[in-house]
């Protein structure tokens, strides 16, 4: 079987070689990239040893001498197991059939017979979830099937089978499903005027708008792009799992038009979004429709399309007009994103900045409720854009590191009203106390160590108990307990903590 497979791998590659060169621009990438997985994808055969096996494969011209020398150089259990490695393909015989586990793998094909616990054991081979990996594949090639009931009979009560049903499904019932879950995402789109057949007959820049035009129809709020994102996941899901089965081809355009819409709406989105989170699906249709990244310069010029990730720069009045021109739904999940993600951020820097995080999800929840308009609710991000800028500028102006004003709001937040030198005590001892704890408390692993958390702590005390005599003795036992909190969460042993890469 080994030697038959490489016979017939080599040929499909040379046809595809000789392809390569005579077909067009547009498929020569698809075509080199399944060149470059085929020559890198190495196969081998696993089968336990027994005696006097040289001679006996000669006799039926085989050599197995080759094949041995790799089962006992090599680790190829381990190989197998690393779904990064290029060792893809395994042939056995009775080895790991059973007690093999591989989550990775995908598809088994079986061409000898087998019964009841070594059957059930081999399809279970497959049946393990893995990144986009939902199900597996048997091919079944001598009738083994019919030995399956018998098995589950046997070993299957209990399993949460039913009695007549089956384990492996025909891929059929996959076909069926795809097609409902294609016709419930077309229907959503429907709803919305977009024009799904149109964007498939249509090349290039025309596309690009058509596309453009669904993207912004989706995203009228955010209970909208949740559900079309879920459609288009179920689309994608179900799709690979009926490949390579050449029943999916009829699918592949609508499928690819889905996934190219998903993403374009993910890319709206500086952080990772938890819906299914696709591969570079924009090969799966012509170049002109890859999604770029998305940044609002300091400047905005018609044309500029951009990853907006720095809110001190943006020219908010260019940023206005900007919105005025273009499709308004798409504008506002651009900036809302770029404002989610620095919130997140400022917010991880510095926790009692979490009513900014309050008042955002009230704009939103607004928002979608219709409360009000996209325009309105543009005007809503920038002021709030404003807003974040002017926070995260305070430290300057507090002549404070982004790590000592979080320190120093910790103190003074939310109930103390100082005088200006009461102020300047309080920074003197957030200062302080950061410079001792960084130079001779938050060693290596301090917080796995129950005495290095007791002198961390013990050093709070001390530092803190120079404040202000404003601070009752209840407020300043509070107190250390919230900076140690504080501490413990953001500092992780010697020159480690969340501020270490923070500019």
């Amino acid at each position: 079987m080994y030697d038959k497979v490489q016979k017939y791998w080599k040929n499909y590659l040379n046809d595809l070689q000789a392809k390569q060169v005579k077909c067009g621009e547009s498929e020569q990438q698809e075509i080199k990239e399944k060149i470059k997985f085929m020559e890198e994808t190495d196969m081998a055969v696993v089968v336990s040893q027994s005696q006097n096996e040289i001679e006996d494969f000669k006799k039926k011209g085989l050599d197995i001498a080759a094949h041995r020398k790799r089962m006992v150089k090599e680790d190829l259990d381990k190989k197998f197991k690393d779904p990064d490695d290029p060792f893809r393909i395994v042939f056995v015989c009775a080895m790991w059939m059973t007690g093999f586990d591989v989550p990775s793998c995908s598809t088994i094909y079986l061409d000898k017979p087998m019964r009841n616990h070594t059957l059930m054991q081999t399809i279970a081979r497959a049946n393990r979830v893995f990144r986009d990996k939902l199900n597996g594949l048997i091919v079944d090639y001598v009738g083994v099937f019919r030995n399956l009931q018998k098995a589950l009979a046997i070993y299957g009560s209990g399993g949460g089978i039913k009695e007549g049903e089956m384990p492996v499904m025909d891929k059929s019932l996959l076909v069926t499903q795809l097609k409902q879950v294609i016709e419930e995402t077309t229907a959503f789109c429907q709803e919305r005027g977009i024009h799904l057949s149109k964007m498939q007959i249509a090349y290039g820049f025309e596309r690009v708008k058509l596309i453009d035009d669904a993207v912004d129809a989706i995203l009228v709020s955010d209970e909208s792009k949740k559900k079309y994102l879920l459609l288009a996941g179920n689309v994608i899901k179900i799709y690979r799992a009926i490949l390579p089965d050449p029943s999916a081809n009829e699918f592949g355009p609508m499928q690819a038009l889905f996934a190219v819409i998903a993403e374009k709406i993910r890319s709206l989105i500086p952080e990772a979004d938890i819906s299914e989170v696709m591969g570079d699906v924009e090969n799966l249709l012509d170049e002109s429709i890859a999604t770029e990244g998305y940044v609002i310069r300091e400047k905005l010029g018609e044309s500029d399309i951009d990853h907006l990730v720095d809110l001190s720069k943006i020219d908010f009045e260019a940023l206005k007009a900007h919105f005025e021109k273009s499709r308004k739904h798409i504008e506002a999940e651009k900036l809302k994103g770029a404002i989610n993600s620095k919130l997140a951020l400022m917010v991880r820097l510095n926790k009692n900045r979490r009513n900014y995080l309050e008042k955002f999800q009230k704009m939103i929840d607004e928002y979608n409720s219709g409360s009000y308009n996209v325009e309105m609710f543009f005007t809503k991000l920038v002021d709030f854009a404003q807003e974040l800028n002017a926070e995260e500028k305070r430290g300057i102006a507090e002549k404070l590191t982004e790590e000592e004003l979080a320190v120093f709001d910790l103190l003074i937040k939310p109930e103390m009203t100082l005088s200006k030198k009461e102020e300047r005590e309080v920074k003197k001892v957030a200062q302080e106390l950061l410079e001792t704890l960084k130079k001779e408390k938050l060693v290596l692993d301090w917080r796995k160590r129950q005495q290095s958390r007791a002198a961390v702590f013990t050093s709070i005390k001390d530092i803190l108990d120079r404040l202000p005599r404003i601070y009752t003795k209840e407020l300043y036992e509070n107190k250390c307990e919230m900076v140690y909190q504080h501490i413990y969460d953001s500092y992780f042993g010697q020159e480690q903590s969340i501020y270490a890469n923070f500019v």
